[in-house]
């Protein structure tokens, strides 16, 4: 997986990404994009980890506001696209860098600790498992790792499903 620094560089056009239903062939496009542009961000405006820590990728609350700031970003500087689009999209960034630092606060994660995000066990449900820190000493293997395991996770649920239509049930 390549994470140069080169700035964003997906050429399709931009489009929703709905995370819960990509394939893992997709899922890998979209990783890798959105990692690019995030460590592009972060570094372009000096983005503290108190808004985008190293392990956002661990975290979907995290995953799903990055990805919808990224298609935003894509649409506002697309070539054909009005020429005040920019400044719309840095408007609706600083509210996007509020709800980031507050999901942070949230979710626990910092910068060289992670953990889950802790989870409210309504009544009914069985109570929440218990979270703790975990050290992770080299950020990008770290992200390597859990796409890999993501990829996993949804080439054998494509797998299932494949055979579950294959045996008619």
């Amino acid at each position: 997986m390549d994470d140069s620094d080169d700035g964003p560089t997906k050429s399709e056009p931009p489009r929703p990404v709905n995370w819960n239903l990509l394939t893992a062939e997709d899922a890998e496009t979209e990783w890798i994009e959105l990692n690019k542009w995030v460590n592009w961000l972060r570094r372009t405006y000096g983005l503290p980890a108190s808004v985008i820590p190293p392990f956002w990728h661990r975290h979907p609350e995290l995953v799903w506001e990055l990805s919808a700031l990224h298609l935003h970003w894509l649409c506002a500087y697309d070539p054909d696209q009005h020429g005040s689009a920019p400044i719309g999209w840095h408007h609706d960034f600083a509210d996007a860098r509020q709800r980031l630092h507050d999901w942070v606060a949230t979710c626990g994660t910092r910068l060289d600790k992670d953990r889950a995000t802790r989870q409210t066990s309504w009544p009914g449900e069985p109570a929440a498992s218990s979270v703790d820190d975990k050290v992770i000493s080299n950020r990008d293997e770290d992200f390597v790792m859990f796409v890999l395991g993501d990829l996993d996770r949804r080439r054998q649920a494509e797998q299932d499903f494949y055979a579950s239509v294959a045996d008619g049930n």
